[in-house]
């Protein structure tokens, strides 16, 4: 048995049968025997929209609120995720960045991780739950919702699997195909 993170970007998380589609996935994984902690992005789309919505009442929106306002996507996903496994006959249990403790500095809109308290989802592992956390976002010292900035799930997602000493940190995303060198060489190639 392994403890093995897996991360879901929005587009895996973009509609209602795609979060399905991942429950399906990490109930393949739980049955399979391991322990599983999946880490989620908003929605496709939803946090341009909310930064949209922040932007069309501030040029310049407070950081605090900024950070206190994207960071409700992940929520939606967190909750839907767990509602899907458990759809599957899973125990799931989904956390928002503040409910694991995932502390940060208070750099709003780009913080940086500074500590993981691992105990609610080591209780919940232990009772044979998955566990869904909320990418890119955390706490500051005061209690205040941060963000990590773009690509802040992937960074959560390595974060907890380095503060849980997880077996594996898997990553998954949408791509087109399978490339094994970039355009740039392609185009040197050329003859």
């Amino acid at each position: 048995m392994a403890l093995i993170v897996q991360k879901y970007g929005g587009t895996s998380m973009g509609s209602i049968d795609r979060i399905k589609n991942v429950a399906k996935r990490v109930k393949r994984w739980h049955d399979n025997g391991h322990q599983i902690v999946v880490v989620v992005s908003a929605m496709s789309g939803e946090t341009n929209r909310l930064i949209d919505l922040a932007r069309q009442i501030s040029t310049q929106p407070d950081p605090r609120e900024y950070d206190q306002m994207v960071s409700t996507g992940e929520q939606v996903s967190i909750s839907l995720l767990a509602m899907a496994i458990k759809e599957l006959g899973v125990g799931a249990r989904s956390f928002t960045g503040r409910q694991v403790a995932i502390k940060t500095d208070n750099a709003h809109n780009k913080a940086r991780i500074e500590s993981i308290d691992d105990r609610n989802i080591r209780e919940q592992l232990d009772a044979g739950n998955v566990v869904i956390v909320a990418g890119f976002q955390g706490i500051d010292d005061e209690g205040n919702a941060t963000t990590l900035g773009r690509g802040g799930s992937d960074t959560t997602g390595v974060a907890i699997a380095a503060a849980l000493g997880a077996d594996e940190c898997q990553i998954y995303t949408d791509v087109d195909g399978v490339y094994t060198t970039d355009s740039c060489d392609l185009k040197s190639q050329k003859t």
